[in-house]
Parts: structure tokens; sequence; C-alpha cells
């Protein structure tokens, strides 16, 4: 599936294509406010962390769900020094 991401090593949106499954993703069901964090997805050596909110995903690379230990806190923490 096509979406747009937010790609703040370059400052800008761009298109990706990605196929979220239960093998590249960690959904998160304790969301309450936008600043949440909803789900975490590896994707082409990085990580999509998107937002409770409608806002755009955040790819950021060199990192992963298990570098972050599957923690919805800690992608919320990285989210929040590119933001």
């Amino acid at each position: 599936m096509k979406i747009t991401a937010y790609n703040p090593q370059k400052g800008r949106l761009e298109t990706v294509d990605v196929e979220f499954t239960n093998d590249n993703t960690t959904s998160f069901r304790n969301c309450r406010n936008t600043r949440d964090i909803s789900r975490i997805t590896d994707f082409d050596g990085g990580i999509l962390i998107s937002p409770f909110d409608y806002g755009y995903p955040f790819r950021i690379y060199d990192v992963s769900r298990a570098d972050l230990g599957y923690n919805q806190r800690k992608a919320r923490q990285l989210m929040s020094v590119y933001e």
C-alpha cells in the first residue's frame, strides 16, 4: 500500500510502498490521545512510527522495532527527537 510519510532526515514528505503485516508491525491498542503511537513498523532498513491521530508516520533510518524493545514509550521518545 502506498502511504505518505514524513522523512525528518530529508525534511519532507515522501510516498513509500509498505505492507503492514504481523511480521513487521507492532500495534498498540491503549491509545487515548493524539500524541500516542498507534503502531511501529520495520521498513526498508528503518522504522515507520505512526501516531494515533491522522498525522503522517515518521520514517527514521537505522532503527528497528527490536532496537526499541517493541515499546510504545521508546517509539514516542524517538519520534519527539525529530519533531
